[in-house]
């Protein structure tokens, strides 16, 4: 694939950064797109590798070394039409995606991996630019009706795939508006609004129905659902936030970041009523959680103009090599510095809040530290141990907990009579998606936990394709790695 000799003529060559005095004084997105030629060199840099471990990496099983060679070959529109056959967002997962594929990359093994999340955004928005991405309605329509719960890219992309296969797809969102996490808490510069707009457009006109702000389990209820549709597919989150119970984290100034982002989210949308304000102008930040949560809290904190920065991390600090107990081709746990940590963020690692300090309003003016390290035993799992005589006091006036997710909120399996796993995850099989009560599916973070966009994308058009068995008896829409089929 690609250009035989490409690996060995050309190096890795990413997107350009606009520069941090100019990034953080807006939210918009700030990569600088490389040329057409070197787009095309970057696609001449897939190896015929005979075996290619991108796709094993790649939740969706994307045609990896098929794109690539048609944009090393000038042919986008066939790029285009190649990634789509197994993506139905990859303007999603071209900007937001970490990047499995490329950890499992052949050529990785010993040299820069090909640039296949770069390539990818830029044959979608190749696409766009060009109009070859048209809603593409059913030729006909079944009599069925599906209720898809949740509009982020597991509900997107299971509502398109059983839209595509002539169902009447209803898709019911809690948010006033479409996208889930991808809308409300993703923060714009790392994706604009528009592309989730301009998507959802298609979307429309392919037939899918959207009715936001309600709030199914409260607004409308399970058996209303059960007697109006013949399938539903519950695609929610995993939006159970994990909490930090030690002292004082009841005071004002120590917020969940999934409160904050989405705020910001709605003040960049124009939104006036936000209730109370939460805003890191003028403040010192501390940010607890070294994911992407975190990170996208930093970009945030030093857009509203913070005084200082700080980002917490309870684990080690993690090497810039793969680790040789991750051997390729498997996902690494490598350090990872994102683009909002090079915008000012103090970094620190092996360190554990143990306390919030108040002022005698009840507003957090500092926290408490100590640092840790993790003992491990053979056989057992590892624990943590606070190192003595290490405690510190910082000044702290906002505390933004990114901690991650503990599972779903338990409202409509009590209502559908669903189980759950002890992670309060709904229980059903990857095999099929199906819960333990008929015609009731579940996909994305609501079954699994928090995870990936791209995972969320794969098991909305995995379950997708057992639902329309379950309505008729057999399915011609795709599963993992082969490209669509939908039902003339």
């Amino acid at each position: 694939m690609g250009k035989t000799t490409g690996f060995l003529e050309f190096e890795r060559k990413d997107e350009a950064y606009a520069p941090v005095k100019e990034r953080i004084k807006n939210y918009k997105e700030f990569t600088k797109p490389l040329k057409d030629k070197e787009l095309k060199n970057q696609g001449a840099r897939c190896m015929d590798c005979g075996i290619p471990f991108c796709h094993s990496g790649c939740p969706l099983g994307n045609l990896i070394p098929d794109f690539n060679d048609a944009v090393y070959q000038g042919k986008w529109e066939k790029a285009a039409k190649i990634l789509h056959a197994t993506n139905n967002f990859p303007e999603f997962t071209g900007r937001l995606c970490p990047a499995p594929c490329e950890e499992a990359c052949v050529l990785g093994i010993n040299e820069d991996p090909v640039s296949i999340e770069n390539i990818e955004k830029n044959i979608v928005e190749t696409a766009f630019k060009n109009g070859w991405i048209q809603p593409t309605p059913p030729l006909k329509r079944t009599n069925n009706n599906v209720a898809v719960i949740g509009s982020g890219p597991a509900g997107l992309a299971a509502a398109q795939q059983l839209n595509r296969a002539g169902h009447h797809v209803v898709v019911f969102e809690r948010d006033e508006k479409v996208g889930g996490l991808l809308r409300f808490g993703i923060p714009d510069f790392k994706m604009e609004k528009n592309i989730i707009d301009r998507r959802l457009s298609i979307l429309e006109e392919e037939g899918i129905v959207f009715k936001t702000g309600i709030h199914v389990g409260i607004d409308i209820l399970a058996d209303d659902l059960k007697n109006d549709f013949d399938a539903v597919v519950l695609c929610g989150g995993a939006t159970v936030r994990r909490k930090l119970p030690i002292p004082g984290s009841d005071l004002k100034g120590v917020v969940q970041a999934m409160d904050f982002l989405p705020q910001n989210n709605r003040r960049v949308d124009g939104v006036k009523e936000l209730g109370e304000e939460i805003l890191a102008t003028d403040k010192d930040v501390i940010v607890i959680g070294g994911g992407d949560t975190g990170s996208d809290c930093i970009g945030t904190s030093i857009r509203h103009g913070a005084t200082s920065v700080t980002n917490f991390e309870i684990m080690p600090m993690a090497t810039e090599n793969r680790p040789s107990h991750q051997p390729w081709p498997f996902w690494p746990m490598r350090l990872r510095t994102s683009s909002s940590h090079k915008e000012g963020a103090n970094r620190y690692f092996s360190i554990s809040t143990k306390e919030f300090i108040g002022d005698d309003n009840g507003n957090l003016k500092g926290l408490v530290t100590t640092e840790v390290e993790w003992q491990t035993t053979s056989g057992q799992r590892p624990t943590l141990k606070e190192i003595p005589g290490t405690e510190k006091e910082w000044k702290c006036e906002l505390a933004l907990l990114a901690l991650g997710f503990t599972g779903s909120e338990t409202t409509l399996a009590e209502q559908f009579g669903l189980k759950m796993d002890e992670r309060t995850n709904i229980k059903a099989s990857s095999n099929n998606y199906k819960t333990d009560v008929p015609g009731i599916f579940v996909a994305g973070d609501q079954r699994r936990g928090q995870s990936l966009i791209v995972w969320a994308i794969s098991e909305g058009r995995q379950a997708a394709h057992h639902v329309d068995a379950f309505l008729m008896g057999n399915s011609n829409l795709p599963l993992k790695g082969e490209g669509d089929l939908p039902r003339a």
